[in-house]
């Protein structure tokens, strides 16, 4: 058990029978009654974010994840194979396990993988990731960077806003945490 004043950002803990990570914590003091915790939580298995007040006395469970590097090998319907670097293991995940990471996942990639009590939880993707252009709009001779933004679908189907000189087959790379156009590769 911790207690509110142990609590940092990135750590995970166990609330309700579900995992969550720390995103931002902030403490509150009223001129009256006593202090308190603002927390906004990630659930870490489905992904979703929720804000909680707690007293500062409250006492929380630290949940203790073990993270793997796997490869992404392939999807089957509904699970998605990824295989451990260190003994070969291959091991599925749902849709539902995976949530928005798969709208960067391809095939050979390497990831951390995030394990509790020995059951697989999560994929923490890289901050950016190279995916290629498959469709969007012509440029034009003389678009510039600055000129505007037009969609672009990328080979794992995500559709995301780029500069207006991508073309089809471009790689470019994209920020996994906000889904945003970084730079052109090639």
């Amino acid at each position: 058990m911790i207690g509110s004043g142990e609590l940092r950002k990135g750590l995970s803990i166990e609330l309700a029978e579900k995992l969550y990570q720390v995103i931002d914590y902030q403490h509150i003091k009223m001129g009256r009654g006593s202090a308190q915790v603002r927390l906004k939580l990630r659930d870490i298995r489905s992904g979703h974010t929720i804000e909680r007040t707690f007293q500062a006395s409250e006492k929380f469970t630290r949940a203790r994840l073990d993270y793997r590097t796997m490869q992404y090998l392939y999807n089957d319907g509904d699970a998605y194979y990824f295989m451990d670097q260190k003994n070969f293991e291959q091991t599925p995940l749902t849709t539902d396990q995976l949530g928005d990471t798969l709208n960067y996942l391809k095939e050979g990639m390497s990831l951390e993988v995030s394990s509790y009590k020995g059951k697989l939880v999560g994929v923490e993707l890289p901050v950016a990731v190279e995916l290629e252009v498959t469709e969007t709009g012509p440029g034009f001779k003389g678009d510039t960077a600055t000129a505007g933004n037009k969609p672009a679908k990328l080979e794992t189907g995500i559709t995301i806003q780029v500069p207006l000189f991508i073309n089809n087959g471009d790689v470019i790379k994209v920020d996994t945490r906000t889904g945003e156009y970084l730079e052109r590769v090639s």
